[in-house]
């Protein structure tokens, strides 16, 4: 139902089950509500506080963790979206936190502007992406939670704070935690991000030899804006990318080249070829070989979130660890050789970029240069012996997991590898005592 409030609910007991993207996450709320402005959502927390409720915010499933799973009340981003400000004299716009990364994409580039850097998909609400630290790659620009300027939180009893780096100390710590919130200190209401007038990239897509990528890594980083690669399990050749500014002129991929290349390859063809690789596991590594060889080299300049971003329809699990950049060499040969003496099918290629250090508590690039590796498995195959036997190689190079992907680690792990861990602990057990944003993953992966 809905009403003047503007907050659309189900009853409690009619609330249904939610499901992530991948399907392996699902949510039984006792009520689910749908709020369209700050206020109804503050009314949404306040309402669940006095009935004994738990709350949390869900955005569009993209996570394969349980941190958006409640049995009370499931917050919807549906109806709380849109630019609310732009502010070109301070270069920065404002949106409603249920806005979709494609939506703000299209709306900074109908007024010229854009994000300076951002992830490989644009799916996410802007605040599941920054809650959960989603990132792209970039030799000094950072992930989309380092480009916010200010935040607006729904607090545990109700109330609505602002908060960015000139508030006063307390607004100061909020926001110096809340970018890479997890949902654990307060519902994201708004977020302001820094931006600046749209640019051209140059995109140049090539196949490379294992050997050759890991042994000029660090010169292929310190070269490129933002340098990102994928290795193809199974054979020794891997797909590089490296995206730089251009003065242009603009030279987009022809709608034929787009359609073959990210529609009828990396997601039709890919698709017949994973299903092939379920049913008949036998099969991976001589189509893995084949697909690799089939790579071809290819050159674009598009402004940035076409250059960026990819559609991804082939559902998958996926895992993804942020280690020190200098510990990368080492770990990747050890997956690769992981690889090749297990019996592990792997269909996926293995993602590998980077970033900067930054300075937000629970990023998982918090103070130190940082290398990712993600893995995936294409849904419906056994990954939890891969994504364990990778997990190992990670943790011990003092690995972080991204918030938002698969991992066993827990509170008392990630204590040790985050230095600011308590700080963000702290903080939390002042703002939400009662933990109403609490849930079982958090409970893990926070402490109680």
């Amino acid at each position: 139902m809905s009403g003047r409030s503007g907050v659309r609910s189900t009853a409690d007991g009619r609330a249904g089950t939610w499901r992530n993207w991948a399907g392996n996450v699902v949510a039984a709320p006792r009520r689910t509500v749908s709020p369209s402005t700050t206020e109804a959502l503050a009314e949404v927390v306040r309402r669940a506080a006095a009935d004994g409720l738990r709350v949390k915010a869900a955005g569009t499933g993209h996570s394969f963790t349980a941190a958006a799973v409640t049995d009370g009340v499931l917050i919807r981003p549906e109806r709380l979206t849109g630019v609310r400000a732009v502010d070109r004299a301070a270069g920065t716009v404002t949106v409603a936190a249920g806005t979709p990364l494609k939506v703000l994409n299209a709306a900074l580039a109908a007024r010229g502007l854009s994000l300076t850097n951002m992830g490989d998909i644009m799916e996410q609400t802007v605040s599941g992406a920054v809650s959960t630290g989603t990132h792209g790659t970039g030799r000094t620009s950072a992930s989309v939670a380092a480009q916010i300027t200010g935040l607006e939180l729904v607090l545990a009893d109700g109330s609505v704070v602002r908060c960015s780096a000139a508030g006063t100390p307390q607004e100061q710590a909020l926001f110096a935690a809340a970018r890479v919130g997890l949902g654990a200190l307060g519902v994201v209401s708004e977020i302001t991000f820094a931006v600046e007038p749209e640019f051209l990239l140059t995109a140049r897509e090539e196949p490379m030899p294992f050997d050759r990528v890991v042994g000029e890594f660090d010169q292929l980083v310190a070269e490129n804006e933002h340098f990102e690669f994928y290795w193809f399990p199974h054979t020794e050749s891997c797909n590089t990318k490296r995206n730089n500014r251009s003065t242009g002129p603009a030279a987009p991929l022809t709608p034929l080249r787009g359609w073959v290349d990210d529609e009828l390859l990396s997601n039709g063809v890919f698709q017949a070829a994973c299903a092939l690789g379920r049913a008949v596991p036998a099969t991976v590594p001589g189509v893995a070989r084949v697909s690799s060889r089939a790579l071809s080299a290819r050159s674009y300049t598009d402004i940035p979130y076409k250059v960026f971003t990819s559609p991804r329809r082939v559902r998958f699990l996926e895992m993804e660890y942020a280690i020190p950049r200098a510990a990368l060499v080492e770990a990747l040969r050890a997956l690769k050789a992981l690889v090749e003496r297990s019996d592990f099918r792997v269909s996926f290629p293995v993602e590998v970029r980077t970033a900067p250090a930054d300075d937000i508590p629970l990023s998982t690039a918090s103070g130190r240069e940082t290398a990712y590796v993600a893995v995936h498995m294409y849904r419906g195959t056994p990954h939890e012996a891969y994504f364990s036997a990778v997990e190992r190689i990670m943790t011990a190079h003092a690995g972080r997991p991204h918030w938002g992907k698969l991992h066993s680690r827990d509170a008392e792990y990630l204590a040790g590898v985050y230095p600011r861990f308590e700080e963000f602990t702290a903080l939390r057990d002042r703002l939400d005592p009662d933990r109403v944003f609490g849930n079982d993953y958090l409970r893990r992966v926070l402490g109680d």
